[in-house]
C-alpha cells in the first residue's frame, strides 16, 4: 500500500525535473499554456508560441491584446505574461553542479507576474529583471512588474 503511494509522489517530481536535461540542448524554458496571439522572435525568425513549446536565450516574446502566457523555467522559476507583454530572456545559467546561476530578462512593455525558482533562492543576486525605467533586484519572492 505504501510503495504506490510512494510512486505516486515520486512521479509528479520526476516530471518537474526532466526539464533539467534539456537545457543541454540549448532550451531553458517551457511554454506551459498560452491563450490569444503570442509570439516568439528567435534571431530572425517568429513563431507563433503554442503550449509545449521550449524557449531559449536570446528568445523575445509578444503577447497581443487580451493574450497571455505561462512559462516555466528549468529551476522553476514562473512567469505569466499579460497581455501586450513583450519581454526578451536576456540571459538564463542554471548549474548547480557549478554553482553557476544567471536570470536576465528585459521587459520591453506591458506586465508580467515572476515567482522564484531555485535561482531566486540559492543565489538571488544573480537575477536581474529590467524595464526601461528601472531594475529590479530579485531578493527570492513573487512580483508583478509593468512597463509603459
Amino acid at each position: 500500500m505504501r510503495r504506490p503511494l510512494f510512486a505516486s509522489l515520486l512521479l509528479p517530481l520526476w516530471m518537474l525535473a526532466t526539464p533539467l536535461f534539456a537545457a543541454e540542448d540549448g532550451h531553458v524554458a517551457l511554454i506551459k499554456s498560452v491563450s490569444g496571439s503570442v509570439r516568439i522572435v528567435r534571431q530572425a525568425t517568429t513563431l507563433d508560441a503554442h503550449a509545449g513549446d521550449t524557449l531559449q536565450v536570446s528568445d523575445r516574446l509578444q503577447a497581443g491584446p487580451e493574450a497571455t502566457a505561462a512559462i516555466v523555467f528549468i529551476d522553476g522559476t514562473l512567469l505569466t505574461l499579460g497581455s501586450g507583454a513583450d519581454i526578451q530572456l536576456r540571459d538564463y545559467v542554471f548549474e548547480p553542479r557549478s554553482s553557476h546561476y544567471g536570470f536576465s530578462l528585459y521587459l520591453h512593455k506591458g506586465a508580467a507576474i515572476y515567482s522564484s525558482g531555485k535561482i531566486g533562492k540559492v543565489a538571488p543576486e544573480s537575477v536581474k529583471i529590467e524595464t526601461p525605467t528601472a531594475t529590479i533586484g530579485v531578493r527570492g519572492t513573487r512580483f508583478l512588474v509593468q512597463a509603459q
